[in-house]
């Protein structure tokens, strides 16, 4: 029996242990906290900094996307200047919100946030300011982290402004802001990017030790690199791999410089998926962009919200396309602005055509240039191939709108529909004034002013009957002899 006893005490003792060691090689929850509460005086802008936009979305908003990404616990945002526009602009984001008020440092920032954090999570700062900040790397910075801090570090051949990494022996020792460096600081390229991970638990204990003797009066979170030397907590420096995802923006210089960035990338990756981009200077992705095989977009182009473009797509030169679904094999040439629309498979488009929101076009549409269509729909293969406009109305099949062709569907306080059925003509300047039905296989006379239903299968004309007037002479100038002087505010004058 002592001998069973102690095969289960020896038994239970490894299970502990085996607990034990699950416990501690399952990851810790993750809390990120987002450090944004910077003024951003260099913008010289009334709108708050982390509120300026890089294609077309908040600075901040680019940061809390990557963020959820990584499906942490929970997010924090610090903020401060604007706070209120900064809530209600980003008001529908699954964060929690915390006043930094007054603005003390980047440490005073983090403590802020931290008495919302368990001591079990692994806490990951972020910058509201630092947009372009990946996923991929983000995972690589916490893969890194085993015990102690994490931190993310870029070489810049110009690191003026941000804080130097100090190493002895290759080992991180500490980081010194710009402003507090010596000469022999500021020749180090290895910069700090203020990004890192590390338990909540010594974060919660260094944070209220921090010193505010430096240069600024201001509590550094860079200075709990020190701490935790000091410490022998392990430091694991993680260089980024691209200079560019770390950068901050402090004026529109930058936000330039980012946004340059940003298209860059965004266009590697679309050409990497197999789409053609002629100049990947000149594509602006300001949303989510789905495709297709054998897409070609062409210089200029600007997509906005969330695109849908079939295979086969051609955009020429100068389009804008903003949350718009476009089928396959259909062709926007040049100059044309497609909003809140969905345009069909084998259309062509443009140029210098615009479509306004809740448009729809069927299979075969032809729309040239300068038609404007405004909550209408096309049937298909129906054809506006120039000057026309086609606004609250809805077109049947095989339809065609001649050249100056108008649907006046605005009486000065209401919109009207019209309906014109399938395999309708209008001739040349027609007008047709809403609500009205065109019936099918009808024809319109050019010039005509239609104000009632057009009946089927017949050819309608509401124009004046044309007259030549016998004996008329256009009248011509008198020669200057031979004027007739007139009064004007009593002075006479030669007319």
């Amino acid at each position: 029996m002592p001998k069973v006893a102690a095969l289960h005490k020896a038994a239970a003792k490894a299970a502990r242990r085996r607990s034990r060691a699950a416990a501690s090689s399952s990851p810790a929850p993750l809390s990120v906290v987002i450090l944004a509460a910077g003024e951003g005086k260099r913008m010289k802008s009334a709108l708050p900094k982390v509120l300026q936009p890089l294609a077309g979305r908040p600075l901040l908003k680019h940061v809390i996307d990557t963020a959820r990404e990584l499906e942490p616990a929970a997010i924090h945002v610090v903020h401060g200047t604007g706070a209120d526009a900064v809530r209600a602009a980003l008001a529908d984001e699954p964060v929690r919100w915390t006043l930094q008020e007054p603005r003390l440092g980047t440490g005073h920032a983090l403590g802020k946030a931290l008495p919302h954090i368990p001591d079990s999570h692994v806490v990951l700062v972020l910058y509201g300011d630092v947009p372009l900040i990946s996923r991929a790397t983000l995972t690589r910075l916490l893969a890194a982290r085993r015990t102690g801090i994490a931190l993310l570090t870029m070489r810049l051949d110009d690191p003026q402004g941000y804080g130097r990494v100090v190493r002895a022996r290759g080992v991180v020792r500490r980081i010194v802001e710009e402003a507090d460096a010596s000469a022999a600081h500021r020749a180090i390229r290895e910069c700090n990017t203020g990004i890192l991970a590390a338990p909540a638990r010594l974060l919660r204990r260094w944070l209220k030790v921090l010193s505010n003797d430096n240069a600024q009066r201001e509590y550094y979170l860079t200075d709990v690199i020190a701490r935790a030397v000091a410490e022998r907590v392990p430091v694991t420096p993680l260089p980024a791999a691209s200079a560019s995802e770390t950068l901050g923006v402090n004026d529109k210089a930058q936000l330039a410089q980012l946004e340059a960035a940003w298209r860059e990338r965004t266009a590697r990756r679309l050409m990497l998926a197999g789409v053609t981009v002629a100049d990947p200077a000149r594509l602006d992705v300001r949303g989510e962009l789905t495709h297709g095989a054998d897409v070609f977009l062409d210089v200029n182009v600007v997509l906005e919200g969330r695109v849908t473009l079939g295979d086969g797509v051609r955009v020429g030169p100068g389009c804008l396309i903003r949350d718009s679904e476009i089928g396959a094999h259909t062709e926007v040439f040049a100059h044309c602005v497609v909003d809140q629309t969905v345009i069909g498979p084998n259309c062509n488009i443009g140029p210098f055509a615009r479509f306004r929101p809740r448009s729809a076009l069927a299979a075969g549409v032809h729309t040239g240039n300068f038609v404007e269509v405004k909550n209408a729909a096309l049937g298909a293969d129906s054809k506006a191939n120039h000057l026309a406009y086609v606004g609250d109305a809805r077109l049947g099949a095989r339809v065609n709108i001649g050249a100056g062709t108008i649907i006046a569907n605005y009486d000065g306080a209401n919109k009207h529909r019209t309906v014109i059925e399938d395999d309708v003509h209008t001739g040349s300047n027609s007008v047709l004034v809403a609500p009205i039905t065109v019936g099918a296989g009808a024809t319109i006379g050019a010039g005509s002013t239609v104000t009632h239903e057009v009946p089927a299968g017949k050819l309608t004309l509401a124009r004046a009957r044309q007259s030549t007037i016998e004996g008329w002479q256009r009248p011509c100038k008198r020669p200057a002899a031979q004027a007739e002087p007139v009064e004007h505010s009593g002075v006479k004058q030669t007319k």
